[in-house]
């Protein structure tokens, strides 16, 4: 839309602003506008293609409360997530790259939103925001923290604690190992986590293989015993053999109470 706003674009703003709402659905401009159904959902298709308002989906647009400087705007990302998962009825929680850089693990300042969710999978853009969707069962939400944003939003993330189970379980996704051992050292080492709190999780949010590769890791760490046990109880007999580290070849001493070969250090 390379023209100024029109007569409609500036009473549909007017309408929003009014109203003080942040969302427009489809069928909702119709009539205070004076609009058929075709004229709305061309109006809102040019706004939404000059980015003056951001689709969520067909039919749900989120829009500014005031007009945007130069005639472009973007969500706040937190905004953007907060309403695709409501209008989805899902959970969700920011994780990955996200938490990580949040808590300080890592510096790189990741160019989109990692969410696990119980709704929807796959890569979404709203405005210029993008969304890496992860969708899980309902089990995997959890351990989490809310952050209230600068714009005033509510943020769900992963905790600190959580996140560094996510980065030893989702290595491969995050690519997160071995890096994720010295989060976690580091992490115990200034007492931001204790061991106890992350074998609780390790338990409540791993798989067999996270279970595996902390157990290792806290036992060459020197933590208490009885942690190890809890552990271990959880575990499954079985001969076969996992990489501690998943990206260097399987070669390197055998650890038989974990199943794990310890292939590097961290």
């Amino acid at each position: 839309m390379k023209r100024g706003l029109g007569e409609t674009e500036r009473l549909l703003f007017a309408y929003v602003q009014m109203r003080g709402q942040a969302t427009l659905r489809a069928g909702e401009l119709a009539k205070p506008l004076r609009l058929t159904r075709p004229q709305e959902r061309n109006l809102l298709s040019r706004l939404s293609k000059a980015g003056w308002i951001a689709r969520v989906r067909r039919g749900l647009y989120l829009v500014p409360n005031k007009l945007p400087l130069g005639g472009k705007w973007s969500p706040d990302e937190t905004l953007a997530l907060n309403t695709l998962m409501e209008d989805r009825g899902g959970r969700y929680q920011i994780c990955g790259p996200n938490a990580f850089n949040r808590y300080g693990f890592d510096e790189q300042v990741p160019t989109r939103v990692y969410a696990y969710n119980n709704r929807v999978s796959g890569e979404r853009s709203i405005g210029s925001i993008r969304l890496a969707l992860i969708k899980v069962n309902d089990r995997r939400l959890g351990g989490t923290e809310e952050v209230k944003t600068s714009e005033g939003f509510m943020a769900v993330y992963a905790s600190r604690t959580r996140a560094l189970v996510d980065a030893v379980y989702d290595w491969a996704r995050f690519n997160s190992l071995p890096r994720g051992f010295g989060w976690v050292r580091r992490e115990l080492e200034r007492k931001r986590v204790r061991p106890g709190e992350l074998v609780d999780m390790t338990l409540r949010y791993g798989d067999i293989g996270t279970m595996r590769r902390v157990g290792v890791f806290l036992e060459r760490e020197g933590v208490d015993e009885r942690l190890l046990r809890k552990l271990e109880k959880k575990l499954p007999k079985s001969t076969g053999l996992i990489p501690w580290i998943p990206t260097l070849p399987k070669r390197g001493s055998i650890n038989r109470r974990w199943g794990v070969v310890v292939n590097g250090k961290a």
